[in-house]
């Protein structure tokens, strides 16, 4: 039987983060009635004999919980979490969370679910705690992007700046300037007019510095954090702008490079990554904009080796054809096999995931057959399901984050499903 903390450790970093993020939305849509949710964050220094010591305790101190239901609940959350910290004799690497609990369904139904996870970084806390929802807060930090790239785009009209955060842009703010036109009007000198120009000139680079310098500087942790700032638009702006020393000594001593771009709005802030591909090469979002790239490519040629879409991909997946699998890193799906157990008809079926909603085992159709109900035999998330498949095929996969144009495409236009072929083969 397989480990599964062993294989989330053979997994990529991008499939780690999905299946974390995965984990914590089906948390966080979770609810329990009074204070029946327990949450226990254990760092990896924590001796597991120490917690169980504890939880004792907690148990014992349960019948002064007033309401019986409660103190039912609460006491079998906390056997539950005992049960399964016998089989640890010391915390994982980077520590354990256990989620445990007597969760609302709807109605009347109630289910005791229990979820250990190792998060991707170690846990720096020791906590117990009972409430009606699971206290997440420690785990969606660290979902944060820990590494951030300054982006500035400017000509002598306006400029604008963001952050580059892993696979997202995002911008913050921009300033138009009150610098004149080239053309003089009637009655000036030129060089009169040239001086006030140049002086025009100055005082927005200095607003665009002073205004983008605070920006960057109130970023969490920057002298942690802050990898690096790329500037871009027209020349000489760009370059007058960097030898002018406008901006704070410490974001202006992170410049990387100086990058032509067009465009000097929000918009040029994403132009702007793609002119410094180079320069950000290792950086998640060039390589999944790379592979992007090459899909939309191969599918706007005649005889493309592109497919799109889970059945086509599917089949694809199937025959061996397939080069690199893309998925959008949000895909919530799950794929059901389904039984009829009375002439022994199967059949397979892909539904969304609606985050805390659990899927019925009934409702599922009937035998086209006979007619008798369909029964679930089995249920995988959609994206390991496919992932396993095109591991099997030798197949390269990519999880493809929505946070730039491409992205959302996959997912919007394109199922969140694609694939990059290695053969054509009709589908």
């Amino acid at each position: 039987m397989t480990d599964p903390e062993a294989e989330s450790t053979q997994m990529d970093p991008a499939r780690r983060k999905y299946e974390f993020k995965r984990q914590l939305e089906e948390l966080m849509a979770k609810e329990g009635s009074g204070t029946e949710l327990i949450t226990l964050y254990i760092p990896p220094d924590k001796q597991i004999h120490d917690v169980v010591g504890q939880l004792r305790d907690e148990y014992g101190q349960c019948s002064n919980i007033k309401s019986k239901q409660t103190r039912t609940n609460v006491q079998s959350a906390i056997s539950s979490i005992l049960a399964r910290l016998k089989y640890y004799r010391s915390p994982p690497p980077n520590g354990m969370a256990v989620f445990c609990g007597t969760v609302l369904l709807g109605g009347d139904r109630t289910d005791l679910q229990c979820m250990i996870i190792e998060p991707p970084e170690p846990l720096n806390l020791y906590m117990y705690r009972c409430s009606s929802r699971f206290e997440l807060d420690p785990l969606l930090e660290m979902l944060e992007e820990k590494d951030v790239y300054g982006l500035l785009v400017i000509d002598r009209r306006e400029a604008y700046w963001g952050f580059l955060r892993g696979n997202r842009i995002e911008p913050v703010n921009g300033v138009t300037s009150t610098v004149p036109g080239k053309q003089r009007k009637g009655g000036q000198s030129s060089v009169r007019f040239q001086r006030l120009r140049e002086i025009a000139i100055n005082e927005f680079y200095k607003k665009v510095g002073e205004r983008a310098s605070e920006a960057f500087l109130a970023e969490k942790d920057f002298f942690k954090r802050f990898k690096g700032l790329l500037i871009g638009g027209p020349s000489p702006t760009k370059e007058e702008f960097e030898a002018g020393n406008y901006l704070h000594h410490e974001v202006q001593k992170r410049i990387i490079g100086l990058f032509d771009v067009a465009y000097t709005n929000e918009s040029g802030l994403a132009e702007l990554v793609d002119a410094a591909k180079d320069a950000l090469k290792g950086v998640e979002v060039m390589k999944e904009k790379e592979l992007m790239g090459r899909f939309l490519q191969e599918l706007v040629k005649e005889n493309g080796l592109a497919a799109y879409g889970e059945e086509s991909v599917r089949k694809n997946l199937g025959m061996g054809a397939v080069d690199t699998l893309l998925l959008s890193g949000n895909l919530r799906k799950v794929r059901l096999r389904l039984k009829c157990q009375s002439c022994g008809y199967e059949t397979e079926r892909t539904l969304v995931k609606e985050p805390g909603k659990e899927l019925s085992e009934s409702g599922q159709g009937s035998c086209p057959a006979c007619s008798a109900p369909l029964e679930v035999m089995s249920r995988d998330d959609l994206v390991e399901e496919l992932t396993k498949m095109a591991e099997a095929g030798g197949s390269a996969v990519a999880i493809i984050s929505d946070d730039f144009e491409e992205g959302a495409m996959l997912f919007n236009a394109f199922g969140g499903v694609a694939a990059i072929l290695r053969f054509r083969t009709g589908y």
